[in-house]
């Protein structure tokens, strides 16, 4: 006769637990050891993003037609200043002031606002110069790389000079150079000049209206600035040049010189195919910094002359400090972004810079 355990009767059967329950407790530990990375992230990161994009959206700043407006809504003892007045939600008036150049908003900046011209000149200047540091960073980089160069450690040591030095110190020694009356530019000119018989020149280079190149429509400002951030930028592109050569077999140039390949075939089938994993993403991120790069033109021109080298960084701080216009720099801030995301995939979807390579 079949007996029945007690112990076996007695306990309860357990429901099945669901998928998102156990979903959840996979998830809880986790969820539980990021939560204060998450915490901070939210408050040094995403929430001043945020509360940017909602400026954006507002009159927020200092209304001069209506007195000093403050923007502190806390006075002395914790009364509010008679004076203060919250942010007006203005929809995307901002945003259409600033693509539609308004007459008004043109002439409230001082009448050298034009967006589409300042963002045609920011593209030139963040593409221009970029290739002007990929090119040189590569070759040069090639350059040091050759078997048996004297002094090349001392050589990697000295171009990194232009990256330790602070950037406002590096502009500011460029500004003075290009002085038309005491920069060692126009010195250097007139010391190739004059045993020639020509007369001593001072060249303007930063207030001459009238474009050096007939037919470029590019002021000079412009090319004495691009010579002062190539001088500035090419270090960068050297160093991941120079670590992405290391990394190549020599077996590589080897079997090519047994091959017959010249020096210039094996640069073209082998160094640069093999340097491009590496120069793409450093590509992309010089991309980026030239395109905010904000105190080579902000210290050396000014966005002049007549507003002709301003970048769109240098827009947003003057309508920040000088318009004190918050609003409207929260939403130049946001069209940045808009216009350098498509930017970045663009050149991410043609330079397949995030995807494995099979060398």
């Amino acid at each position: 006769m079949a007996t029945t355990n007690p112990e076996l009767t007695s306990q309860p059967v357990r429901a099945p637990r669901s998928a998102l329950s156990e979903g959840w407790k996979q998830l809880r530990t986790p969820l539980i050891y990021l939560l204060p990375a998450l915490i901070i992230m939210m408050l040094i990161t995403f929430y001043p993003l945020a509360f940017q994009v909602w400026m954006s959206f507002t009159d927020y700043g200092v209304i001069k037609e209506e007195g000093k407006q403050t923007l502190n809504p806390f006075g002395p003892n914790g009364t509010t200043p008679p004076n203060y007045r919250p942010a007006q939600y203005v929809g995307f008036r901002n945003y259409l002031d600033i693509v539609t150049n308004n007459p008004q908003f043109v002439a409230r900046l001082g009448g050298n606002f034009d967006f589409w011209r300042l963002l045609a000149f920011n593209l030139w200047w963040t593409f221009s110069n970029v290739g002007f540091h990929v090119a040189l960073g590569v070759i040069i980089a090639v350059l040091l790389n050759v078997e048996g160069l004297w002094g090349r450690k001392i050589y990697r040591a000295i171009y990194i000079l232009p990256m330790v030095l602070p950037n406002i110190v590096v502009a500011t020694v460029w500004r003075n150079m290009f002085d038309d009356q005491y920069g060692s530019i126009n010195q250097l000119i007139n010391l190739l000049i004059t045993p020639f018989g020509f007369d001593p020149v001072q060249i303007r280079w930063f207030n001459q209206i009238q474009d050096p190149i007939p037919g470029i429509g590019l002021p000079l400002s412009y090319y004495a600035m691009l010579i002062a951030n190539i001088w500035l930028g090419w270090p960068f592109m050297t160093i991941v040049a120079t670590g992405a050569l290391q990394s190549i077999p020599k077996e590589m140039y080897e079997a090519a010189s047994i091959d017959g390949a010249t020096g210039l075939q094996q640069f073209w089938r082998i160094t640069l195919p093999l340097l491009r994993p590496a120069m793409v993403p450093a590509a992309m991120v010089g991309i980026v910094t030239t395109f905010n790069l904000f105190h080579v033109i902000y210290f050396m021109s000014g966005g002049g002359p007549l507003g002709r080298t301003e970048i769109m960084v240098t827009q947003a701080f003057k309508l920040i400090n000088v318009n004190q216009l918050y609003g409207v720099a929260a939403a130049f801030s946001v069209i940045i972004a808009l216009v350098l995301i498509p930017i970045f995939l663009i050149t991410n979807k043609i330079s397949r810079a995030t995807e494995s390579y099979d060398v």
